[in-house]
């Protein structure tokens, strides 16, 4: 791969081409014609990608991430108490069975179960699959692919968080997915938002370089569009989207947290601190109007978007 000279130039590689975005680590970024949103090349293999998931990503990618979590969960909390509230008020009565995939330390699905949910997970990571299931949940230490999924049943929910930016295929998951859930069942998708206009201007206006590239652990790089696009095209219908807290608003105001630790952990205390005031005060509805406001205007550091699977 070229490096930043190769900026806007158009690229091509097997099927996928489309203008250069950003060069990092011997990848591209490329608006890909084919697939319609922001992607890399060269794709990384399944092969290299499990090697790193199931052995190398909580211990060398996010050291920290288990402890942090564990340290934040009230928030946490009410993130996903918000989130199951979205989910069963779209949901018919008595529908309440989830699968997470990529369930993570557990925490999420705990919630549900505590919720009156039948709560089920797939997770790669061995780390965090052991940590689930020594909260007491039905995880498996697998990958959610064509071999394992007939196992799993069907649900009236699959959650993803933070999975999409990883899998080199997702139009094929989000497929496959749709199989698994029950009639008028439902998807929640959260991912990066990627390339949205607070990181543009903090790019092309103040210098920053693109720290939100990350091959290969990030191979895909949406925003609100092009997400609910690759859900229509694999059969879902879009029935909410909301925004995250805008985190790159502190960097446009001079808390330049990229590769501070301390002052990046400050800030989200601070976010942390203004979600908890809200819903504690009893206005959690209006953070659920200013982040379907924000994600409008395609801002917010992460798309959180609710479909139903159209059968």
């Amino acid at each position: 791969m070229s490096g930043e000279s190769s900026k806007g130039h158009h690229k091509q590689w097997h099927d996928h081409g489309g203008t250069v975005l950003s060069s990092v680590n011997g990848f591209d970024v490329i608006d890909c014609a084919e697939c319609k949103f922001k992607h890399v090349i060269p794709i990384p293999t399944e092969e290299e990608l499990e090697k790193a998931y199931r052995h190398e990503y909580y211990t060398q990618e996010k050291p920290l991430y288990l402890e942090r979590y564990r340290q934040d969960l009230e928030w946490w909390n009410t993130v996903y108490t918000r989130r199951y509230e979205l989910l069963e008020q779209n949901l018919s009565d008595g529908a309440r069975s989830i699968l997470d995939i990529g369930s993570g330390p557990g925490f999420f699905l705990l919630n549900g179960q505590q919720r009156g949910w039948r709560v089920k997970g797939i997770e790669p990571s061995i780390e965090a699959a052991t940590h689930s299931q020594k909260l007491g949940l039905d995880v498996e230490n697998i990958f959610f692919s064509e071999e394992t999924a007939p196992t799993l049943g069907t649900f009236d929910v699959i959650n993803m968080g933070e999975v999409l930016e990883h899998i080199p295929a997702p139009a094929d998951l989000l497929k496959l997915a749709h199989s698994k859930l029950n009639v008028n069942g439902l998807i929640c998708i959260i991912v990066p938002n990627d390339f949205n206009p607070f990181q543009e201007a903090l790019e092309g206006h103040l210098g920053f370089s693109p720290w939100w590239v990350a091959p290969p652990h990030h191979i895909n790089y949406f925003d609100f569009p092009t997400l609910a696009g690759l859900l229509a095209h694999c059969g879902f219908e879009v029935l909410h989207q909301e925004s995250t807290f805008p985190i790159d608003l502190f960097l446009l105001m001079g808390d330049n947290y990229v590769g501070n630790d301390a002052l990046g952990r400050a800030c989200h205390t601070r976010r942390m601190n203004f979600e908890k005031a809200m819903v504690q005060s009893g206005r959690g509805d209006v953070l659920t109007k200013l982040y379907t406001g924000f994600a409008n205007q395609n801002i917010g550091r992460e798309v959180v978007m609710f479909a139903r699977a159209v059968k």
